[in-house]
């Protein structure tokens, strides 16, 4: 007998107008508060948004078999969409009102398996350095024992969004 899941998730054309209705730190708050629908990917991973703050946040998951490659443990793609979300999500959190920004890479660094048994995993994104034109942060995935799973860099760019609307 197979495993089921069943999600549901908000318009995302509505968390992205929302997205460019304000500054970084405001819509990030607006989501963690439920008052924007988080983004699609929320839901498909099963991940929220639990911090922010100017230029840091945290997104927490528990990993499920759901999660899980083919040898037994949580998809390192998993790992890379917290990274990244995190990392970026840190960058927009500096952001005013009328810019926007788009991963340019993003370098990983898996160091400890995670399965079922790790228990709540917390991605916390930094900024290292931000600029007019481009951003550097960082994420770091740790247990509940402060313990590092993974390390990730992120540049960032940064650019004006057309007919940002207030």
């Amino acid at each position: 007998m197979g495993r089921t899941r069943t999600y549901e998730w908000d318009d995302p054309a509505v968390t992205a107008e929302a997205a460019m209705r304000s500054a970084g730190i405001d819509f990030l708050r607006e989501m963690q508060a439920g008052r924007v629908p988080g983004p699609p990917i929320l839901a498909t991973l099963d991940f929220s948004l639990d911090e922010v703050e100017p230029g840091r946040v945290v997104f927490s998951l528990t990993p499920g078999e759901e999660h899980y490659n083919p040898i037994g443990s949580v998809h390192g793609g998993v790992y890379a969409t917290l990274l990244d979300s995190a990392a970026g999500c840190a960058v927009q959190s500096t952001l005013p009102h009328g810019a926007a920004y788009t991963s340019l890479d993003l370098t990983v660094k898996f160091l400890r398996k995670i399965t079922v048994d790790t228990g709540r995993v917390r991605a916390i994104g930094t900024v290292v350095h931000g600029g007019r034109r481009t951003a550097l942060a960082e994420a770091q995935l740790l247990d509940a024992r402060d313990r590092l799973l993974a390390h990730a860099t992120s540049s960032c760019m940064i650019f004006p969004v057309p007919d940002a609307r207030t």
